[in-house]
């Protein structure tokens, strides 16, 4: 993410993807989750083979058509598979990490080749505060696992989130995002919306859900009914529609010809459909704040601000005036609990973890765990974070995590923001990160969650590209001025 020089970047592009693995197994070799594997070495040999042969199939076509990848990448991004073993299921991004894998070595090879008039051996422009700080997470991460009491868990995040998610960054980086690949990116994400909202139909009329057996059993026991197509979480489901739908109303805004404007409306009606049978209120709220940042990157940025704050405002109030209308009462702590699913309690647990250990927090990835050890709570209560995640930052890597963490937002915001109003692309993508990260603040999974990588990446590719614009624009203004 910081070298400059393609050669050594292609060379530490390829140990990551060396290293990830070979970290994954020899933690967990010993593990039920490999037993059958290890007892069936052809399978284990096999598994490898083919899947070696699929990267190298997919780095081949990369490597002749390069806009290929980040499509590739927006329909890979949505699936989850799931692996059982030994009585246990992970549900694992499998489709995205062979795009990544692949990706990363159509981008090594040809540069370790050192082609000496080719563009592999050209220094590639420097990394400014957004890579750095990303780069310091991961190292911050690291080093706080050194500590954790949950050194597994700190483990697996980083080889399954934030290794490839971190390649992902830097191989979309460094594409030419032009307004073709971004409208076939944005299609394909639509279709995908649009299949999965068809799902949850089917769903909701069948009253049968396809996945996730913790909602299949609520869904059981209380008078509505949730959906979550081939999602395994309904709030994540809920995610990837908002997200999607700030992308097709940008599209919507910016329309030209009555015929997109009328296509782009009847499938925000669909996902609208969609989103709601999801009944996920933090996706509700996460599309609210994504069209409030749309409608001031659209317009203006001071009617946008005021129409959402008197929007919060309106529902604090009515919050704190009629408790019992919306079954929030915060007096009563039982109440509020279930209300919120649990995340109540989870949240003042939370905090008081960071209270423990308010400078180093107790080391990364160990929320679950300190949490359970210090409420003496069950395993399912505790999940595996807080459900706000600058709660969980803190209690797991204190202050100082929570200090980094502001400042990714900061710069993150100031990148995607600066120069984007009136620009239909970048407003779509800092809607879509607002919308991600508010989404984040009541649910959890923002470094985890490969959009987050992705819209980043997009939204710094296409602040560079407006910024060479803005000089190259001066640089012809300068002979004439002269």
């Amino acid at each position: 993410m910081l070298l400059t020089d393609p050669r050594r970047r292609a060379l530490a592009t390829v140990g990551a993807l060396l290293l990830a693995p070979v970290l994954l197994v020899s933690s967990i070799w010993d593990s039920e989750q490999l037993e059958p594997l290890r007892d069936r070495p052809l399978l284990m040999a096999g598994a490898v083979v083919v899947g070696l042969a699929v990267v190298a199939a997919l780095a081949a076509l990369f490597h002749r058509r390069p806009t290929l990848l980040p499509i590739a990448a927006a329909v890979a991004l949505p699936f989850r598979v799931p692996i059982a073993a030994a009585g246990m299921t992970a549900n694992l991004l499998v489709p995205l990490y062979l795009v990544i894998g692949a990706g990363a070595l159509a981008y090594a090879v040809p540069r370790l080749r050192s082609e000496p008039e080719g563009e592999a051996v050209r220094r590639e422009r420097a990394p400014g505060p957004l890579p750095w700080l990303l780069a310091l997470s991961l190292v911050a991460y690291a080093a706080q696992a050194s500590y954790s009491d949950d050194f597994e868990k700190a483990l697996e995040n980083v080889v399954f989130f934030y290794v490839p998610f971190a390649l992902l960054f830097a191989l979309l980086t460094r594409m030419q995002w032009t307004r073709k690949l971004v409208l076939q990116v944005l299609g394909a994400l639509t279709a995908l919306a649009l299949l999965f909202a068809a799902i949850g139909f089917v769903e909701y009329a069948t009253k049968h859900l396809l996945l996730n057996p913790k909602v299949i059993a609520s869904n059981q026991i209380e008078s509505y009914f949730r959906v979550n197509s081939l999602f395994f979480d309904p709030n994540i489901y809920g995610r990837f529609l908002a997200i999607v739908m700030l992308g097709v109303t940008a599209f919507l805004l910016w329309a030209q010809r009555a015929r997109d404007a009328a296509a782009a409306t009847v499938v925000l009606a669909i996902l609208w459909a969609g989103l709601v049978l999801t009944l996920s209120q933090t996706s509700f709220a996460a599309l609210l704040a994504g069209l409030a940042v749309l409608g001031g990157l659209r317009w203006s940025p001071r009617r946008a601000a005021a129409a959402a704050a008197l929007v919060v405002a309106a529902g604090a109030a009515f919050v704190l005036l009629a408790p019992d209308s919306v079954r929030l009462d915060l007096r009563d702590s039982k109440a509020a609990d279930a209300s919120t699913s649990g995340r109540y309690e989870l949240i003042r647990g939370g905090l008081r973890l960071v209270g423990d250990e308010p400078l180093t927090g107790h080391g990364s990835g160990a929320f679950s765990r300190a949490y359970r050890r210090a409420e003496k709570g069950s395993e399912e209560r505790a999940v595996s974070a807080s459900h706000t995640i600058p709660i969980t930052v803190a209690a797991e890597q204190g202050v100082g995590g929570l200090a980094l963490y502001v400042a990714l937002l900061a710069v993150a915001f100031v990148t995607l923001l600066r120069g984007s109003r009136g620009d239909p692309v970048r407003a779509a993508v800092a809607a879509a990160f607002a919308a991600l990260v508010l989404h984040t603040w009541s649910y959890a999974a923002f470094l985890e969650d490969p959009l987050t990588w992705a819209l980043l990446a997009v939204g710094l590719a296409l602040a560079h590209e407006a910024s060479r614009r803005r000089r190259a624009a001066a640089a012809e203004r300068a002979p004439a001025v002269a």
